[in-house]
């Protein structure tokens, strides 16, 4: 066998098994996990992140007021001592969160699911939490009463009513 041959046949196995890999991708919707991304400390002052997969990143310490999250995957997300007044987390999902210290002052955490989340000592003064998911949330006493005044709907993803998540009387 000549060797002009013998590279053709190699090219034509080598394209047969990358058109394969390229049909099983398009066949089953595969798509790659997201890397987690570090933002710490950072100032991120009205940033866009709506409808991004964030899962496992971290924003600790990071001035994100004004950012919009609406419809993110923040699922183990860190948030810990994060300036987040005035965010948009409408449909979000900040499942497993750290939220401890994070300030979710006049945030908008519309149909939002934070089950699982960590929540000690944040503060949700202000914050509009209609049809909010707060699931086995640890949260502090104090502010669970102020949520539980202005608590109301159901979560259209979880089907959970956010009173009943948080457990108001």
């Amino acid at each position: 066998m000549n060797k002009k041959l013998s590279i053709r046949i190699c090219t034509s196995i080598l394209c047969v098994l990358l058109g394969g890999v390229v049909a099983i991708t398009a066949i089953t919707g595969f798509v790659p996990t997201a890397l987690a991304l570090e933002y710490n400390k950072e100032i991120l002052t009205g940033a866009d992140f709506s409808g991004r997969d964030l899962r496992d990143s971290s924003f600790t310490k990071a001035n994100l007021k004004q950012s919009n999250f609406s419809g993110a995957n923040l699922d183990g997300v860190s948030f810990f001592a994060a300036n987040l007044e005035s965010a948009n987390f409408e449909g979000a999902d900040l499942s497993n969160a750290t939220l401890d210290s994070a300030r979710f002052i006049k945030a908008n955490l519309t149909n939002t699911v934070l089950e699982g989340a960590f929540a000690a000592n944040a503060k949700f003064d202000g914050a509009i939490i209609d049809g909010a998911d707060f699931t086995d949330v640890l949260l502090r006493p104090d502010e669970q009463k102020k949520l539980c005044q202005v608590a109301k709907g159901t979560n259209p993803t979880t089907g959970r009513d956010t009173r009943d998540s948080l457990f108001c009387p």
